[in-house]
């Protein structure tokens, strides 16, 4: 199982002393490499036998148990090729206190030459003693649960003064027993304190918001551990006690970001306490950061819309922290703030007036800083209540023809849009389009002034009619067909335009017809229509004629008539008495006063009596004289309603006594004659109204 995520220390420091004994050998845990630089002979100079005999200089012990049997080799190289490093194996399976002679040896390295070392799967010997410039020994077959034991000197005496680190990479195809690498024992993988530096290959880093700081190291043992079991975890102040478990730290403790803390994980066997894997380690290195944060004061603008003394503000917007990770909430007072209680919500759409509000940031490290919010609003948008007056429609006098755009609302040059009510200029619904030419009553519509940040006010606008205003004393007329009046529209008029032509207040001298007059009041022109009625002329209806006495009868015009038959000469009355027998003329005229109508009338010389005997006397009834009358037929009956006799233009309206075809001497009584009164009312004879 792969464990890249940590870094692994086996050794590192300079100045280890109890390391260097085998009672206290470090455990190998995996084939791991190594990489030390031993100084010291430990507590106790082994006795150490084989190619070693000369004692330790500067001296690391190792203890490794096998997982899987196979081959098993070692590279060993110093950093600096002038370094003389010895090495021994003791096992398997034997104790610090009698370890016997080791089972490969080398102290054979050629300084100057070559410093390498270790065993190969090339070497054939087991054993090189100093100075015999064989520098690899042969392998070894290992076999599982084996224990062996490792020791590394760096040589140095007054001939070779040269001390340097070493590096020791595993070979081979035997495995290490390590419960880090076996699945059944660490089932999850370790997760690492803090979080890597900007540069990987420093330690990682644990935030704290103040520097110095208490800090409680067991905070991290649930998260290095993942739910892995039967693991326990040491902190320390030096990576040398982070290998063997010494001086851990047991309590809080101040620390700082100057000083490099080590955790140190290793397996604790719950059925074996000396199963030799427990003393495996892994060793980890972290420092702490301070992570302080920094928060900015901030100004947050919002619209005042409709000067609603109110505006939504969008809390989030505010750039207190620049950090997209950390987390705000916000409160209308530090109170509250500070009692973690009655935070704002939603923040970003927060109704307020002008005022302040507190935020809390907390990083993503968990450190916290207090902003304040101050909330103002937008300079407001100035409007003012508008009124607009336009000239009525004449076809549609209700109503009038408005620019909306002309409303002066506001003295600032921004957009505007209008609408019909007040809700939907708040809403933006059912804009007018055509604001530009909107028909309307007298009533109100609602401008929306919209600035460059979004805010608005809103305008009432009086839209008022303006009535036309027309002449109350030009009215219609009538007047007789054949005069002329005159048409006065009356003062008081901006100017005065006839469908004649003139400009002036009053035209003359017109006739019968239909004229016009547009009227101007202020700006608005009224267009009057005015009518010159020809009078109704009368009509006589009728005349009856009896002896000399003359009776006319009118109708139509306008009454009282008043008569005249000789068109000079006017009377009230319509009976005419002692008129001239023969043609006359009969005037009438109705109260207008225009001209006359007149008819032509004959008071004809009436016979009452004929005897058509031939003697010459009272032979013929002749109604010549009547003969210019249009139509003029008259008829002849007996008293029993027999038609007799009819007079017209073919007999030149006379009649000799003849009846088909026998001509009496005496006519049968009954019969009424021509001249009787009744002349008009018999339809024998037969004179149209109007040509008598």
């Amino acid at each position: 199982m792969k464990k890249s995520i940590f870094l692994f220390f086996f050794v590192v420091s300079h100045m280890i002393f109890a390391q260097a004994d085998c009672a206290t050998a470090l455990s190998v845990c995996g084939n791991s490499n190594i990489t030390y630089s031993p100084n010291g002979i430990g507590a106790v100079n082994e006795n150490l036998g084989g190619c070693l005999s000369t004692g330790e200089h500067n001296s690391i012990w190792y203890k490794f148990t096998i997982a899987t049997g196979g081959t098993l080799t070692f590279d060993l190289i110093p950093t600096d090729p002038n370094a003389d490093y010895d090495w021994a194996i003791y096992g398997p399976n034997v104790n610090c206190g009698n370890l016997g002679t080791p089972i490969r040896c080398n102290a054979a390295t050629v300084i100057g030459v070559g410093a390498s070392t270790g065993m190969n799967m090339t070497s054939t010997i087991t054993s090189a003693a100093g100075g015999s410039l064989t520098p690899y020994c042969q392998f070894l077959n290992v076999l599982p649960g084996q224990t062996y034991y490792l020791y590394i000197d760096n040589w140095v005496d007054i001939t070779n003064t040269t001390m340097a680190p070493f590096s020791l990479t595993w070979g081979g195809t035997a495995t290490l027993a390590s419960p880090f690498t076996d699945p059944t024992i660490q089932t999850h993988p370790f997760i690492p304190p803090g979080t890597p530096a900007a540069n990987p290959a420093n330690p990682r880093e644990i935030i704290i918001c103040q520097n110095p700081t208490v800090f409680n190291f067991s905070t991290l043992s649930a998260g290095i551990l993942n739910g892995n079991t039967n693991f326990q975890i040491s902190y320390h102040s030096s990576q040398n006690d982070a290998l063997s478990g010494a001086n851990p730290i047991l309590t809080p403790i101040t620390v700082n970001t100057a000083t490099t803390y080590y955790y140190s994980v290793h397996y604790q066997d719950p059925s074996n306490p000396n199963n030799p894997i427990n003393s495996c380690r892994q060793v980890g290195a972290f420092k702490f950061k301070y992570g302080n944060i920094s928060v900015n004061n901030v100004t947050l603008f919002s619209c005042n819309n409709n000067n609603a003394g109110t505006a939504t503000f969008d809390l989030t917007t505010a750039a207190v922290f620049s950090d997209p990770t950390a987390t705000k909430q916000y409160y209308q007072s530090m109170a509250d703030l500070n009692a973690g209680i009655n935070p704002i919500v939603p923040a970003n759409a927060f109704v307020s007036a002008e005022g302040t509000v507190y935020v809390k940031v907390t990083s993503q490290y968990g450190c916290t800083a207090v902003a304040q919010i101050t909330l103002k609003f937008y300079p407001a948008i100035v409007v003012t209540e508008a009124t607009l007056r336009s000239c009525a429609i004449e076809v549609t006098p209700s109503l009038a023809l408005f620019n909306l755009s002309t409303a002066a609302v506001t003295t600032q040059t921004l957009p505007k849009k209008y609408y019909k009510s007040l809700a939907d200029a708040q809403s933006g619904s059912n804009e007018i389009v055509g604001f530009l030419n909107y028909i309307a009553p007298n009533s109100v519509v609602y401008v929306k002034v919209i600035n460059t940040n979004g805010c608005y006010a809103i305008a009432k606008v009086n839209l008022i009619v303006i009535p036309s205003v027309y002449s109350t004393v030009l009215k219609d007329k009538i007047i007789c067909i054949e005069d002329k009046t005159t048409l006065d529209a009356g003062p008081g008029f901006t100017s005065y335009e006839w469908s004649t032509g003139a400009t002036t207040q009053s035209i003359s001298n017109v006739g019968v017809g239909t004229y016009w007059v547009k009227l101007k009041t202020g700006e608005c022109t009224a267009t009057q229509t005015v009518k010159v009625y020809a009078s109704e002329e009368p009509v006589i209806s009728d005349v009856d004629i009896k002896n000399n006495t003359v009776t006319v009868n009118a109708k139509g015009g306008t009454p009282p008539y008043r008569y005249s038959m000789d068109g000079v000469k006017w009377q009230d009355s319509n009976i005419f008495t002692n008129v001239l027998r023969g043609d006359n003329h009969i005037y009438v005229k109705d109260a207008y006063d225009c001209d006359p109508i007149d008819i032509s009338i004959v008071v004809p010389n009436l016979v009452n009596v004929i005897t058509p005997n031939g003697d010459g006397v009272n032979d013929v009834i002749d109604y010549s004289a009547l003969g210019n009358k249009q139509n003029l037929v008259f008829s002849i009956f007996d008293r029993y309603g027999n038609k007799m006799f009819e007079a017209n233009r073919f007999n030149a309206y006379k009649w000799d006594g003849t009846a088909g075809g026998k001509k009496f001497r005496r006519v049968p009584t009954g019969i009424p004659f021509p001249g009787m009164r009744t002349i008009k009312r018999i339809p024998y004879l037969n004179i149209p109204a109007g040509l008598w």
